[in-house]
């Protein structure tokens, strides 16, 4: 869509959403809903009996009516399954009164009982992680999406990667293939590659994969967000942030059992509880065991996970939450293709390939472990009214101990295959310091909500790895080839203690020094103005050769970054239809490098991505009808780049850094309850993305690893709330992805992977105390492909059963 028409689109939204707003007058009522045991209790109505009025309160459990006419009224706090609380109140001209309530069921039954009515259950209206201090998303000027527990719950989501199949614009573009750089899966999101790299928001990589089964949510951050989150662990393109199960004062818990195709067999367990009668000591454990064959000739991969979660309320004012992931993961390298690099392609799509995609060209004794620790420990202490303090320390811990192997069509010919495979021993860790303060306050009559923190990061890598050597080569278009047999662990062992080739082992540290504040202020009741800065000090102390007990050149090196973040938000009808703007920076680190000119040594910037970006957000309808539109437009430069330099009649081949990429888009989110437990939610993103300065091979070509220019995604589900049926529900939907160059260079040309659309559904029957699901994933058993430079095929039509008991 052109821009004039997007703008033109938005203008006439903007004006038409003008039209219906209306002054309100009268009296104000707020409060907050508690369960039996204190908890805030989402999505309970609120509603002035025998009157308009009505509202649900949100994930804190607030409330707010507005443009009540003077008078006496019966307040009602009420849903399905809950037992009804009243109040007599009365509200004067232009008050504003509260009034709070307590309801006669606890927060694990509230969790467990599906709020009937016209609940939108996919659809959180806050968030305290997004802007790091609790936000409306109206009144939020960044675009993100949430996907909650609920969501994957009924998709019966047993892999991360399918869970952010549910947020617009964000593509898978490899799995995980287990190694230190680049190991972990890794996606495309606004043109831009990008990893799930932050857990509770602080660094929690993984050289694996994430497991489920502790996920609360999953917030998917769209834009540059470095200013908040820095520039270390986020990509020009956005950032995914895992919200993870805390511990209830209840004691209550669930566990489950999932088998399907390939052998899968998994189970999974959350038992939650106070450790003492006073309940100021919680606690909960999520837990998971996994095992499944590949759809190949061979592979497998075998997990297990365990979440230990401890929550101590030491005081009314101070609370201390102790959370931790341990996840042990064996598997074989993922089947991929790399494609030629240097020559022009022959074949430029997988079926002029004529590859038999079933087979892995591996062997199950060639595997790859990938430990990962996260532990987190949050201290919130209630200084005032006002002000919050939040420390945070973190610690992830990360490994890759295996395996490593993959062909490559090096040769002249695309049906030979050579297989690497190299022995890694990597070990990766990083420490997080985080000290907030938040305060929300007036100055001069305007309200200000500010954050201001500090952050301290320590990444640390050790490195052992044997060269990658090759193994052999097979031919890919036949059947009968003697050599696809004979890759082993011994064989491979045999290979690498005759290579000559030099290992990799070295060590190296980096700090990173960081301020940042935020502060949101209410111009006016309904204008709001975000305004945001951080500055971060690089300091690399640079890979020590263990070789040559030397630091390695131009691995030493420091640099200091400037991120700010601007936004305007203007909500048209208070809490229903805002409109917005922003302005926001991202930055990356650039290392140095050995010119041949000795004057054009030195440090590089950071690389720059500054995003412009405007849209609309609706929650109408008592939250029934939630969307959002957005346009954007991302520029990158200090990109480098190779140059030729001509010094004295001599050509010189040196690194410059003018390179620069665009990136522009659309992006339209869907969530709705049009009906009593009928619930959808979907979307729809057009990116554009360019190097608009760039090597001659790569000029005004869009990157690899941009991915697909076009994603929709839809989920549709209806359960029955009511009757002899109750809890029998189904849903549908599937993901459409478009056309992916996974190498576009004027030296090899294009390859490209065509258009797909996978269609998914569900069957299941849910009651307080257990849960059965049936799910058929890839329905049409479509063949489609992942990878960058590579290809990687994907699981074709499969089936899960799963079974739930409820403590």
């Amino acid at each position: 869509m052109k821009i004039k028409l997007l703008s033109t689109i938005l203008c006439c939204t903007f004006l038409l959403i003008c039209s219906l707003a209306q002054a309100q007058g009268g009296g104000t009522l707020h409060g907050k809903v508690y369960s039996s045991d204190g908890q805030p209790a989402e999505g309970v109505s609120v509603v002035l009996v025998g009157k308009k009025h009505a509202t649900t309160t949100n994930t804190l459990g607030e409330y707010k009516i507005t443009g009540i006419a003077p008078g006496n009224y019966i307040l009602r706090v009420s849903s399905v399954e809950l037992k009804p609380v009243e109040k007599e109140i009365s509200i004067k001209e232009n008050e504003v009164a509260e009034y709070d309530f307590r309801l006669t069921e606890n927060h694990a039954f509230l969790e467990e009982i599906v709020i009937a009515g016209r609940k939108n259950k996919f659809y959180s209206k806050e968030s305290q992680s997004v802007a790091k201090m609790p936000l409306s998303r109206l009144e939020n000027p960044q675009v993100y999406t949430s996907i909650p527990k609920n969501l994957l719950r009924e998709q019966m989501v047993i892999d991360f990667g399918s869970a952010l199949r549910n947020a617009p614009g964000l593509y898978k573009i490899q799995g995980s293939r287990g190694i230190n750089s680049d190991g972990a899966s890794f996606y495309s999101l606004r043109g831009f590659r990008t990893e799930a790299s932050m857990v509770d928001g602080v660094p929690g990589q993984t050289n694996g994969d994430y497991d489920p089964a502790s996920i609360e949510r999953i917030e998917v951050l769209k834009g540059p967000s470095a200013t908040l989150f820095g520039g270390a662990v986020t990509s020009f393109g956005g950032m995914v942030n895992i919200i993870t199960k805390k511990p209830l004062d209840t004691l209550g818990g669930e566990v489950s059992y999932t088998t399907g195709s390939f052998n899968l067999n998994r189970v999974m367990a959350d038992i939650y509880g106070p450790l003492n009668k006073e309940k100021t000591v919680l606690f909960r454990l999520n837990a998971s065991y996994h095992h499944q064959l590949s759809w190949q000739d061979a592979g497998f991969k075998k997990t297990m996970f365990l979440a230990p979660s401890l929550e101590l309320r030491a005081s009314e004012r101070l609370k201390i939450n102790l959370n931790a992931d341990f996840y042990s993961a064996e598997a074989t390298s993922p089947s991929a293709v790399f494609l030629n690099r240097t020559r022009p392609f022959v074949a430029h799509e997988p079926g002029e390939l004529n590859f038999d995609w079933k087979r892995s060209y591996t062997s199950n004794d060639l595997t790859m472990k990938t430990p990962t620790v996260n532990v987190r420990a949050v201290g919130t202490y209630k200084l005032s009214e006002n002000w919050t303090s939040q420390t945070v320390i973190s610690s992830n811990t990360r490994k890759s101990d295996g395996y490593y192997q993959y062909q490559f069509i090096r040769k002249a010919t695309d049906d030979s295959l050579e297989r690497n495979v190299s022995l890694q021993n990597t070990i990766n860790t990083a420490l997080d310091i985080q000290q907030n303060f938040t305060g929300n306050f007036k100055i001069a009559g305007f309200k200000n909500r500010l954050l201001v923190g500090i952050d301290y990061l320590r990444l640390k890598v050790n490195n052992d790895n044997s060269p990658y050597i090759v193994y052999d080569f097979v031919n890919g278009t036949l059947n009968d080839d003697k050599n696809y047999t004979k890759i082993s662990k011994y064989g491979v062992d045999q290979k690498i203690m005759a290579s000559t080739a030099a290992p990799t082992r070295n060590h190296g540290s980096t700090y990173i020094y960081s301020a940042y504040a935020s502060d949101v202020v209410n111009l006016t009741p309904n204008l709001l103005a975000m305004l945001s800065l951080r500055v971060d000090r690089f300091d690399s102390k640079g890979t020590i050769n263990h070789a040559t007990n030397a630091v390695m050149a131009n691995s030493n090196y420091q640099q200091t970054a400037f991120s700010p973040k601007f936004g305007l938000v203007y909500e048209v009808i208070k809490k229903q239809v805002s409109v917005f703007g922003n302005y926001m920076n991202g930055f990356s680190n650039v290392a140095p490098v050995t010119q041949p000119i000795p004057e054009l040594s030195g440090n590089f910037k950071p690389q720059q991505a500054n995003q412009f970006e405007g849209g609309v957000k609706l929650e109408l309808f008592n939250n029934q009808l939630n969307f959002t539109a957005s346009y954007y437009d991302i520029k990158v430069d200090n990109i480098t780049r190779p140059d030729v330099y001509k010094q004295n009649g001599v050509d010189y081949n040196v690194t410059v850094q003018d390179g620069t990429q665009t990136s522009k888009g659309i992006e339209f989110e869907l969530n709705a309850n049009p009906l009593p437990g009928l619930n959808i939610n979907g979307g729809y993103a057009h990116n554009n993305s360019k190097l608009t300065k760039t090597t001659a091979a790569l000029q005004d070509r869009r990157p690899a690893a941009a991915g697909p220019a076009d994603l929709a995604n839809l989920w549709v589900s209806y359960s029955i709330l009511k009757g002899d049926f109750k809890g029998l529900g189904m849903g549908a939907g599937g993901t459409y992805t478009g056309k992916h160059m996974t190498a576009n260079s004027a030296t090899t040309g294009v390859f490209t992977f065509d258009s797909y659309t996978l269609l998914n559904a569900t069957v299941f029957y849910e009651t307080r105390r257990f849960r059965l699901g049936v799910k058929f994933d890839n329905i049409t058993d479509e063949q489609y492909f992942l990878g960058q430079g590579t290809i990687t095929p994907q699981m074709p039509m499969n089936v899960l059963a799963n079974v739930a008991v409820k403590l």
